[in-house]
């Protein structure tokens, strides 16, 4: 690729890419922010919002788009104050929107590298690194960072990935599939979105979860309304095991197990969504002491005290002063958009609360 001022890009990253088109700054951002926010899905973009809107000097960044996995859901339907629901790219657009309104400045795609936790309560400051070098300097950061997509220990699924394999369901792809037999992996609320907005589209919707119902991990409308649509059939304690098909051409059908008969079935769908669940993105986090659960998300509160004697910490303050986490990255967090959003609402009260002996900057 050969960027407007000449230079030659060789199969550029997306931060390269972004950069070669003028589609974000490369200036340093030297100054110090109250707040950096890392993460622009929902929990990022509302505090965010909160935060500048009572004035403090927010940057938020992210290192792919704004919205996070809640922007790629179809339509989400019990967020309050949308009873005929919302598309989760139209609310994250809003929010987008409004931050900016605020006042926020916001760096996307921008891929923090590390953390550097060093000088927080020596001089109150923490430090960014970005993956292109730069560093970026607050007197709070938020990690927002959210998770990203899980997947299954299938042969040949990157192989397919892009060509038959999605990780979520937009217009695009129930145009893709429409009046064809599809399968779709997933037992939670995104799953169960994702397969009522496909029936709409296809002759058949397989929904393949390894429990043995839908009970325990999805919300009672969602099961209520795929035990009443005719052409979703469950398969409950089954696993997807095999793909079939060439990259070249596209995937040409699957093969699943039963997981208690051990049975297996196979299947031409030449469409396979999965949504299994999410790992937090904290590999950025590692060397700063920021404490984590077994699975890797951030503990807060209670939990994240730590030392002799222990530190107190509020309730989503991490191990770190003046470090705090919200939505899907914290461990314990409801996995809601609603309940991301209201977290993001709630810390703003615990950063001013943690600003407050020194003078927050304008």
């Amino acid at each position: 690729m050969v960027c407007p001022d000449g230079t030659v890009a060789s199969n550029p990253s997306q931060n390269a890419l972004a950069l070669c088109l003028g589609m974000i700054d490369s200036a340093e951002h030297d100054d110090l922010f109250d707040l950096l926010v890392v993460g622009a899905g929902p929990a990022g973009l509302a505090t965010a919002v909160y935060a500048a809107s009572e004035g403090l000097r927010v940057m938020t960044i992210d290192c792919r788009s704004f919205g996070g996995q809640a922007g790629a859901s179809a339509r989400i339907e019990n967020y309050l104050g949308f009873p005929t629901g919302i598309s989760g790219g139209a609310l994250a657009g809003r929010a987008f929107v409004q931050a900016q309104k605020f006042g926020v400045e916001m760096l996307i795609p921008a891929q923090a590298a590390s953390m550097d936790c060093s000088a927080a309560e020596t001089r109150g400051e923490i430090s960014v690194r970005l993956a292109d070098g730069r560093r970026l300097r607050a007197r709070t950061v938020v990690i927002a960072s959210g998770a990203r997509y899980r997947r299954p220990e299938v042969p040949r699924l990157a192989d397919f990935e892009g060509r038959g394999i999605w990780y979520w369901a937009s217009a695009l792809e129930a145009k893709l599939c429409a009046r064809q037999e599809v399968a779709l992996v997933g037992g939670g609320n995104s799953a169960g979105q994702a397969a009522v907005f496909l029936s709409q589209h296809v002759s058949k919707l397989n929904l393949l979860v390894r429990g043995p119902s839908l009970a325990a991990t999805m919300s009672r409308y969602l099961i209520d309304r795929i035990a009443a649509t005719p052409n979703i059939e469950l398969h409950p304690h089954t696993e997807l095991v095999q793909l079939h098909g060439e990259p070249e051409s596209g995937l040409s059908g699957a093969s699943w197990r039963d997981r208690q008969s051990g049975a297996e079935y196979q299947c031409p769908a030449r469409n396979i969504f999965l949504f299994i669940g999410a790992v937090p993105e904290t590999d950025w986090l590692e060397g700063c002491g920021v404490a984590v659960d077994k699975h890797g998300f951030v503990l807060t509160g209670e939990a994240a005290r730590g030392g002799f004697p222990a530190r107190p910490a509020a309730a989503l303050e991490t191990s770190i002063p003046g470090v705090f986490a919200v939505g899907d990255v914290r461990s314990g967090s409801v996995k809601r958009v609603g309940g991301a959003i209201g977290e993001g609402a709630a810390v703003v009260a615990l950063i001013h609360k943690h600003l407050a002996p020194s003078a927050v900057t304008t």
